[in-house]
């Protein structure tokens, strides 16, 4: 498997289990029943777990456009030193981005979204 799809596959994985912080909390906050039903007026969440869903729902909005990057550049036979280094650099972006979100750090947040963002222009222009 090439460096692309395996970074591929981690930054999924991240994004799969991103919610978890989030619910662990309602967990504690909450209690079971009211984190798995409907309650009327729930107990708001600690901040940072609030954040965590924040960082998640952004997590999955930047996942499609990766992911059809990496695809992409896989399918045309693309692949170089540029996109591998893009894809890992876009999944430790993308984890650092999710951290410093839960911590609250605004200007490390922003710089971790924008280097993502980059890596997603570096792969596609080397498929362009």
């Amino acid at each position: 498997m090439t460096t692309e799809l395996t970074y591929l596959a981690f930054v999924t994985l991240f994004t799969a289990v991103a919610w978890v912080p989030n619910i662990l909390d309602s967990f504690i906050v909450r209690g079971i029943m009211p984190t798995i039903g409907y309650p009327d007026d729930p107990t708001p969440l600690h901040g940072w777990a609030e954040r965590a869903m924040k960082a998640h729902a952004n997590a999955s909005a930047n996942l499609p456009v990766f992911a059809i990057a990496i695809l992409i550049a896989h399918v045309a036979q693309a692949n170089n030193d540029v996109t591998a280094t893009a894809a890992m650099v876009f999944f430790y972006a993308r984890v650092l981005h999710f951290v410093v979100y839960m911590a609250k750090v605004p200007a490390v947040r922003t710089l971790a979204f924008l280097v993502g963002f980059g890596c997603q222009v570096a792969i596609l222009l080397q498929v362009l």
